[in-house]
Parts: C-alpha cells; structure tokens; sequence
C-alpha cells in the first residue's frame, strides 16, 4: 500500500491545469457501447478508474486505441457477449462503481445484461433503484440471481414512456437516457439531473444522431432512434480538482491561476469558496487566486453563522464540501458544513482534529468548523484516506500543516487525481509517494 509524505509549509506559486472531468468521462465511455462506429474521446484523465474502465471495455471486446496524450477511440463493433455473462467480468464490476453505468448501453443495444452491486467508495448507501425502475419502466425485466449475486436484466424491446424520478440521480439519468436514446417512442424525464456532465452526455448523444431537447433542465425528452454514429468528443475539466486547487491556494497563502476550467459550468463554486473569504478573479477562462494571510467567513444577513450544504445542480456538488471544511478549519469564524447526500462522508473529520483543528462533529451530516485564522497551524500527523474526496482533503490539510504528514492507501486518491503529487511538485509542493 503507497503513501504520501508531506512536508506542511511550502507556498505554491505558478500555473496549474486541472484534469478531464472523472464522473463525466465514465458516463462517455459506456455511452460508446450504443454505436457500432468509432468514438473518440479527448481528455481523458490517467487515473485509476477510468483505466479500470476503458481495460473492461477491451476485455468485453471493444477495440481501444490511444490516439495521443489523453485521447482514446473506441470501436463497439465485435462485442463479446458471452464475457458479459462470465464472473471475471461480473468480479470486475463490483469493484467499479461507474459500471452501473454499462447497464443502459448493454440492454439497449443487445436486449440483456448482468451486472453485479457495483464498488466504489466507502462513504455510505448509493441506491441503484433510479437506475433499475427507470430501466424497468422501459419495458426491461429485472431478476435479482442469488446465487450468483447478480442482477439480470433482459428486454425485447424497449419502448419510451413518462418517468418521474424519485432523485434527481445522475448516474441513474444517464443510465436511463443511454437506454430511452435507442428505445421505440418517446421518452420523458422529469426530476432529471442536470449537471454539466451529464448535459455532455446528452450532446454527445444528440452528435451521434440521438434526438433529446431540454438539455441543461430538469425535464428531458428523448425520441428514440434505430441506431447512433460515431463521433468525437471533449471532457470538461474537472470542477472537482478546481475547488481542490482553490482550497490548496488559501491553506497555503499562496498565489497561482488555474488555467482553463470552463467558468461557466462551474455553478456556484467559486461563489462558496468566496462565502469563506478567499478572494478569487475569473480572468478568461482562468482563476486567479491571490496570496491571503486570512479570509474571514462571511455570516448570513441576519448575522446567523454561515451553513454550506450540497444539493443537485445548480446547488453544490457534494465531491467539494471535504475542502470547504478543510479550507474553513484556517478561515476567521465558524462555518456549519452540511452533507446532505451521503452519510458517512464527514467521518475523515477526526483526523483534522488530531491535527488540531476546531471542529464539532454534530451527526455524520453536520459539523461546526471554529476557524483558527492562522492563529496556529494544524500539525503534521499520520493518517489514512478512507475514500477520494476525504483523501485530497487530508493532502489539502497536510500542505498547510507544521512538520510532515504521511498519508496511507493513497490509491484512493489515485482512483481520482492524475499525477497529483508531479502536478503540485512542480508549483512548489513537497510531496513524495513512498
């Protein structure tokens, strides 16, 4: 198991590009099942689950290329139907949390799929029940086998309906989508997620010859078509490694741009780290973030003590509030920080306070941050990254803390971050990978 040592104190200063977008390239890359033609995808991260993901895609039979620094084609022309019924590729699944999304292209395009309870982190209940009633409502048949521990889904045909869903789900839309794009009729989705990546989705789909209108809204309607063609497409930058920048910047006093980040689908990002005090310029298509001593936490008008929270698009992503509590622990004033969507993801806020931070841990949604405003620095300390986000967190904490840090199984941090610790390095970092 790798770690992370850090060495807490060193100011960053220069320019930083943020990586493809992970939770949108997943839903790009099993979207390329729907077509027999080749699609090619720009800007895709080097990290551990999308390596995980395009290795399955080769192993069911699509035909991957590397065409260049971040870009992959992929053919879905010979596709191996036995293999998705084996358990090597069922054993596969479950450790990959963004195959529940092969389940849409898989029974849209051959009538069947099997699928496993798909892994991922360990940060709660993620129910699969938007995807597998939706799918249903498509007309597919679902049986759960017991014996293997698989779900089977089989379809002779699908046909587009009216479907309300219960949570604005994006994984559970652009499964849906991917299915109702080759479905007979029309389909409608109301209470459909509508974040930006899944709003590439759906253009990518309509590239391809799908025809979906409401794109960017929570209402979607969808006219099924016979067939898709290839295309070509490029990730947005990542939102999550944005804020994960701008939160490194504050911790560390310290001035660097980060370079092309695609402003306008950043929603209220940058407004939330700016609800904390960080001073940030939109220049271009780049952030500037200046070298602050402090940033004092702003209050509600009434005077009522700040309360960040996540919700779907246009609200807060969830991925970003770990930073915010972290960035907030060095911030003038307190902060409730509310994790509304997973209950387990506040549970890393123990070893902040190991470090020294101020922090009151309500329940495993809430928790009160008391900011030292650099009165004093957390301290180095050793920890491990219980999942992605609470990983980068604790690496965002460590940089701004005394003495050094060490930071085991960083391959949760890999699942996410392309070459984070080179990246940061090279603006002035001290982080080794031991």
């Amino acid at each position: 198991m790798a770690s992370f040592v850090i060495e807490g104190g060193h100011k960053l200063c220069g320019e930083i590009h943020p990586q493809g977008a992970k939770n949108e390239v997943l839903q790009i890359i099993c979207a390329t099942l729907l077509t027999t033609e080749e699609v090619t995808v720009n800007n895709i991260p080097d990290i551990l689950d999308v390596n995980n993901l395009i290795q399955l895609m080769r192993d069911m039979g699509v035909t991957v290329a590397n065409k260049g620094l971040n870009t992959y084609s992929f053919k879905a022309e010979n596709v191996d139907l036995s293999y998705l019924e084996s358990d090597e590729f069922l054993k596969k699944c479950s450790s990959l949390r963004g195959s529940v999304m092969l389940l849409g292209p898989m029974v849209a395009r051959f009538g069947k799929a099997m699928i496993s309870k798909p892994g991922g982190d360990k940060i709660g209940r993620r129910r699969l029940d938007t995807h597998f009633v939706g799918i249903q409502s498509l007309g597919a048949n679902f049986n759960y086998n017991a014996e293997r521990g698989v779900y089977e889904i089989m379809a002779d045909e699908l046909r587009g309906t009216d479907l309300l869903l219960d949570e604005a789900s994006v994984t559970g839309t652009a499964n849906i989508v991917m299915a109702a794009v080759r479905a007979k009729g029309v389909t409608t989705i109301y209470n459909a997620a509508c974040e930006p990546y899944l709003q590439q989705l759906c253009k990518m789909l309509n590239r391809m010859g799908a025809k979906i209108s409401g794109i960017a809204s929570n209402l979607l309607t969808i006219e099924g078509v016979d067939e898709l063609q290839g295309t070509v497409h490029t990730v947005l930058p990542d939102m999550i490694e944005v804020g994960s920048f701008i939160g490194m910047a504050a911790m560390t006093k310290s001035e660097i741009t980060i370079k092309n980040v695609s402003y306008e689908n950043l929603g209220i990002i940058p407004e939330s780290f700016r609800r904390l005090g960080i001073r940030l310029e939109q220049r271009g298509d780049d952030i500037y973030i200046p070298a602050q001593e402090s940033y004092q936490i702003e209050s509600f008008i009434d005077g009522s003590i700040m309360t960040i929270a996540d919700a779907p698009w246009p609200g807060l992503t969830p991925d970003l509030l770990s930073v915010l509590l972290v960035v907030a622990t060095q911030a003038k004033g307190s902060v409730l920080i509310h994790q509304k969507m997973f209950e387990s993801r506040l549970f890393f806020v123990d070893k902040l306070i190991d470090m020294g931070a101020q922090i009151i841990l309500c329940d495993p949604h809430r928790a009160v941050v008391i900011g030292h405003n650099h009165g004093f620095k957390l301290r180095g300390g050793s920890m491990t990254s219980p999942d992605i986000r609470a990983g980068i967190a604790l690496l965002i904490a460590a940089m701004g803390a005394e003495g050094s840090s060490c930071i085991n199984n960083i391959e949760q941090i890999d699942r996410g971050y392309q070459n984070i610790e080179g990246r940061l390095n090279a603006i002035g970092a001290r982080i080794t990978r031991i």
